[in-house]
């Protein structure tokens, strides 16, 4: 079993795509890095999703908000992921343990990304709150691997 493509598969059925996502990506790091482009954005995206605990977060949050449009919740935690209360965090927390892998410039990527909501993470995170849909944990598991793929490319960057 390839938990890599199965994750990929669940973002994509979530309506996610790696292009989406380097699209964000190169966006932040157009301006520091000079030779970037998509492609090297969707490889970083791709490197990103070949550790374990990304992959991990990926198919636990997925698996959570499709939990809560399922209805497998109790009604007091069903309304707090449904309607993404700002004062829940926990998914902000599963998203922290991308961050944390590539240090303190990716979670300072991820609260610019979380608060501005850029490009697809913007277009779920909008969705999930006009509809019946839930991406409580989506909007910010997109956006924790945007802020880890934009980090590790400047990580790869510092020495040019």
């Amino acid at each position: 079993m390839d938990l890599k493509k199965i994750a990929l598969n669940r973002l994509k059925d979530r309506g996610v795509s790696i292009n989406d996502m380097a699209k964000i990506v190169y966006d932040i790091q157009k301006d520091f890095i000079d030779d970037i482009d998509i492609k090297k954005c969707e490889e970083t995206i791709l490197l990103i999703l070949n550790k374990r605990e990304v992959i991990n977060a990926v198919l636990t949050g997925i698996a959570i908000d499709e939990g809560v449009e399922k209805g497998i919740f109790d009604e007091h935690i069903y309304k707090i992921i449904m309607e993404d209360q700002g004062l829940y965090g926990v998914d902000e927390i599963l998203a922290l343990s991308i961050v944390n892998i590539y240090g303190s410039i990716a979670l300072t990527n991820f609260g610019y990304v979380d608060k501005c909501k850029p490009g697809i993470i913007g277009i779920i995170d909008k969705e999930g709150k006009e509809s019946n849909k839930c991406h409580t944990f989506l909007d910010d598991i997109v956006g924790a691997i945007v802020a880890a793929a934009a980090s590790r490319l400047a990580h790869h960057n510092e020495d040019k």
